[in-house]
């Protein structure tokens, strides 16, 4: 997500690969046996509260785990920071996002018998198709494609293991986000615009794929395996090369979606570019993991927000106009073949402390709570228990 913070503050942000949908196969439907999974990321939430933040639910105090989990989610999304020493200059320089708060957010979720998407960010911060930094502890290898395969297979291998070891093994795991361009690049290699290098990139990829199925092996548990692509038009282009270069032992296809930064592609189209995922790939399974569409266009504080857009169809922003938008693309997933979505960060609302860019949230108004931290009777919360 980090890139879309960078939009509000003026860069720009390029897609790489772009895709026509010429044609559209009729979609598969789901199956009994399939799940649908609607849930959240949750990966602010216990930095929110240390920040003094008060969930509330008609105006009474109650765990913000509790809330999701009684209005139907299935599924909680937490990503992973290798080392995010950034945090060590703000508000009172703890970490979060680091295996201590993981581990922490994981075990509110399964007290719950909420199930875990782990997303592996492959570095030290925000992870998108505009940066994907090599944590600092592996730049001495950047370039040494061994050791730093390694590195990742090490990395991926033993988180599992020390969350396997407290009964804390996630669900699904997905290696790197929203990977459109190479993964694990140093900071020139990042500055730049070069075209991917699959050979490097499909090997950093299978390692960490490996490391996933060694921890299978040894726990006796499955553990599903994705990718994650920003946006529907990229996702044809991006799988194929995937593939094509070797990286083929996955089992979810994971897609952003944001109507602010993916506009040209309706709610219509990203079904059917689901369906035609399906049908090239008719062993993965495809899913909305990220998500989200304000209720305000109001602020709560001097972070700048980083949805200002909305979808004419779904206009004004209003809390009703976002439970709607997250319904009719519910709709459109489970029609299409997809087994689900997952909102983005709805719990990122706005507190004292400050980001690295202002003080407060940069998607308060996107939350599925208003300014007072107070549930919002008619939005997006209650998507989930009307998607079913």
């Amino acid at each position: 997500m980090r890139y879309r913070i960078f939009v509000c503050l003026g860069l720009l942000c390029c897609c790489v690969f772009t895709t026509v949908c010429t044609q559209e196969p009729a979609p598969p439907d789901n199956t009994p046996e399939t799940p649908l999974y609607l849930g959240a990321d949750l990966s602010y939430v216990n930095e929110m509260e240390d920040c003094g933040v008060v969930y509330q639910e008609n105006g009474q105090p109650k765990d913000p785990y509790r809330i999701f989990a009684d209005k139907g989610c299935n599924l909680v999304r937490l990503r992973l920071w290798h080392s995010p020493s950034w945090y060590d200059t703000l508000n009172q320089g703890k970490r979060y996002s680091d295996f201590q708060d993981l581990r922490k957010s994981i075990q509110r979720a399964k007290a719950l018998s909420m199930p875990v998407l782990l997303d592996f960010h492959l570095s030290d911060q925000w992870s998108d198709p505009a940066h994907q930094l090599v944590p600092a502890a592996w730049l001495g290898v950047v370039d040494q494609l061994p050791a730093l395969k390694d590195s990742v297979f090490n990395y991926v291998q033993q988180t599992l293991l020390r969350l396997h070891a407290e009964n804390l093994l996630p669900e699904m795991v997905q290696i790197g986000n929203e990977t459109n361009r190479e993964i694990l690049l140093s900071p020139a290699a990042n500055a730049s615009s070069a075209a991917i290098h699959w050979d490097r990139n499909a090997t950093l990829f299978n390692a960490g794929i490996q490391a996933v199925r060694a921890v299978e092996k040894s726990s006796g548990k499955k553990i599903q395996v994705a990718v994650h692509i920003a946006g529907p038009a990229n996702a044809l282009a991006m799988v194929n090369a995937f593939k094509t270069a070797g990286v083929t032992d996955f089992d979810l296809i994971g897609l952003s979606y944001y109507w602010a930064w993916h506009k040209t592609t309706t709610l219509a189209q990203t079904g059917s570019i689901i369906a035609q995922l399906k049908v090239l790939n008719p062993e993965k399974a495809v899913m909305i993991f990220e998500t989200g569409y304000i209720w305000t266009t109001a602020s709560n504080d001097q972070a700048n927000n980083i949805i200002s857009e909305v979808h004419p169809d779904y206009a004004p922003a209003s809390p009703e106009n976002q439970r709607k938008w997250l319904v009719d693309l519910t709709k459109e997933v489970k029609k299409s073949g997809g087994i689900g979505v997952l909102y983005w960060e709805p719990a990122w609302v706005s507190s004292g402390c400050r980001t690295q860019w202002g003080q407060g949230s940069h998607q308060e108004h996107a939350a599925f709570f208003d300014f007072s931290s107070n549930v919002l009777p008619a939005g997006g919360m209650g998507w989930m228990a009307e998607s079913y």
